[in-house]
């Protein structure tokens, strides 16, 4: 952690910086803040080995700031904050080993790294999702370090954590984090994370963090315990009341939060959650203002910073106004699946389900463009994005959220097919998109990735109720053949761990080959490995997909089957393959053939 230097008083009472709060460590000893809209007074509580209270005054410094220095205070030691009650965790702790609700510890970071980031531009990215604590066995940042040879070996460039902000219990998503600056204690110490970025650096692996700065989970968030102002009854998200970003205080805290993981655990950017559901008023919007901060990082750490939404708007302007570098564009992992699996459940409904549909997905870069969207509240959704490159679009063809959250986690083969899947996985890795894949993927994992909580008393019932209720009406769960796997259990979040004996599997080994062979071919085919969405061209022929690729008068040719009966390829419109040379093939092809669910990638 750098040493902060502390706004002066007379900003902080004319109210001109909202400052930077928790337990800073300084030259002076440790400075510990805090923001209380509630308070009359307050108190740093000091805990010792023994768990006996120390209680030291903070005096009042204006703007219902409350702040003291202590001389004798070290990193290591344990505290709390009052403000005329029982003790209250620090909602700006940098450090929880026993959790949100527990005394925090100033910490200060000594790691010493070792490597520098790789420089990437945005169109050498393909990223590889990971959730810690079930990409291993153990479930520690140590033992995901083990795996990066594999990784690098794989061929993907970066890594995509889901979320570390400390959220209450033993196992979470991560989208229940209530402390922004604290990384989720069961995963390891902070300097186990720093050791793991280094380490990914280190294989010439950027690491990019999933950040959610919408909400807070259910249990462990105090801030309104201190201000009620961080959040704003005036708009409603699914998790309640909005957090106020026109406060200084909320927006500090986003934008410090930002920049302390960019600075202190050295990630190479952000992904930020759902942020069609921050609301802002603000002249200029928090999503902005982080963006600026972010970006203003680049010269300094010496790398990229890039920042990724999730948004359900397909909405441009997070890229050409608010200076992100591209969003989850899910319409292509929509249409894509439908045409795999039949599947027109919930919002699969709103996707038209053909090979011409696809395509314009392709073409356009999302499906929706301001048409309307007629599930649930019907309403315009989306905008034209010819503004925007292809590496501003995130493809997928599984994720967390198109694994976790259909009702037992399976996965894409479980109902497009071993021939579908590779045949979605050739379409994926060949399009100039940013494509991401989710741990396992690469060699086609049969262990589900299921949605798993750790709340105690009626919290936990309700999520378990909830869970059940919600995949109530879907035909399969109303005859109670299957069941919900409750998400309380520590079994369903057993289950979801990777099994790392089936790389070794004939059947998923060849798979994996099919991945890294894929792979080497962005980063090192002449015209695969530059991503220009103005040198590509796609389109229909009956069942089959054409996409084709151009650049530096090069040609390269894929074609995807989706229909149900072998295709010849001379018959296929708009292709000439008198010349072309087969490069890559989910099938066999050597007979002018091109299978059912099958893909081949051509040098025309």
């Amino acid at each position: 952690m750098s040493i902060a230097t502390p706004p002066s008083e007379t900003e902080v009472k004319t109210g001109q910086a909202a400052p930077q709060l928790g337990a800073i460590v300084t030259p002076r000893g440790v400075t510990f803040r805090l923001w209380s809209t509630k308070a009359h007074d307050a108190f740093v509580v000091l805990f010792d080995d023994a768990g006996r209270e120390d209680r030291r005054p903070m005096r009042a410094v204006g703007n219902n700031v409350f702040e003291a220095t202590l001389a004798d205070v070290r990193p290591g030691a344990r505290y709390m904050f009052s403000i005329g009650g029982p003790p209250l965790p620090d909602p700006y702790a940098r450090w929880l080993p026993d959790g949100p609700m527990g005394p925090a510890v100033v910490w200060q970071s000594d790691y010493q790294f070792k490597h520098r980031a790789p420089v990437l531009r945005a169109d050498q990215l393909s990223i590889y999702e990971m959730h810690v604590g079930t990409f291993t066995h153990k479930g520690t940042y140590n033992a995901a370090a083990e795996k990066l040879s594999y990784l690098k070996d794989l061929g993907i460039t970066a890594i995509e954590l889901m979320p570390l902000a400390a959220s209450v219990g033993q196992r979470n998503w991560g989208y229940d984090g209530v402390d922004w600056f604290a990384p989720f204690a069961p995963y390891g110490r902070p300097e186990d994370l720093q050791a793991f970025v280094d380490e990914a650096h280190g294989h010439g692996i950027a690491v990019i963090l999933d950040a959610v700065y919408n909400h807070f989970g259910p249990a462990g968030n105090f801030l309104s315990a201190y201000s009620p102002e961080y959040f704003t009854p005036k708009y409603k998200t699914p998790w309640g009341d909005a957090l106020d970003y026109t406060n200084p205080f909320m927006r500090r805290l986003g934008v410090d939060s930002a920049e302390h993981w960019l600075r202190t655990f050295r990630f190479d950017g952000l992904r930020l959650d759902a942020t069609h559901e921050i609301r802002d008023d603000s002249p200029q919007h928090f999503l902005e203002e982080l963006a600026n901060r972010v970006h203003s990082l680049r010269d300094e750490l010496g790398t990229p910073h890039f920042l990724f939404c999730e948004d359900d708007r397909n909405w441009p302007g997070l890229v050409t106004r608010f200076h992100m570098d591209g969003m989850w564009a899910d319409d292509f992992h929509h249409q894509t699946r439908i045409l795999l699996t039949g599947e027109r459940d919930g919002y699969f409904a709103a996707y038209e389900p053909t090979v011409a549909a696809l395509a314009k997905c392709i073409e356009r870069g999302w499906t929706y463009e301001g048409q309307l969207w007629t599930v649930g509240h019907e309403r315009p959704r989306g905008n034209p994005a010819d503004d925007l490159a292809a590496s501003n679009f995130i493809y997928t063809i599984q994720n967390h959220d198109q694994i976790g959250n259909r009702a037992v986690g399976d996965r894409l083969q479980e109902k497009a097919g071993r021939d579908g899947f590779l045949a979605a996985t050739a379409l994926l890795l060949f399009l100039p998109m940013t494509p991401l894949m989710f741990q396992g993927q690469e060699w086609m994992a049969t262990t589900p990735f299921l949605y798993f909580t750790d709340h105690e008393g009626e919290l936990g019932k309700a999520i378990t109720k909830g869970r059940t209720s919600e995949f109530s009406h879907f035909e399969a769960f109303k005859t109670g053949k299957v069941t919900v796997p409750d998400p309380q259990a520590e079994k369903t979040f057993n289950d979801s761990k990777l099994n790392w004996d089936e790389p070794q599997q004939k059947e998923h080994a060849e798979v994996l080959e099919l991945y890294r062979r894929l792979l080497r071919l962005r980063q090192s085919d002449p015209v695969l490995s530059r991503g220009s969405r103005h040198e590509t061209r796609a389109w229909a022929s009956g069942n089959v997909l054409g996409v084709e690729r151009r650049h530096a008068g090069q040609r390269r040719l894929l074609l995807v089957n989706f229909g149900k009966s072998t295709v010849p390829l001379a018959e296929i419109d708009g292709v000439s393959l008198d010349t072309a040379e087969p490069i890559l093939a989910t099938a066999d092809i050597t007979h002018g053939l091109l299978p059912s669910k099958s893909a081949a990638i051509f040098s025309v």
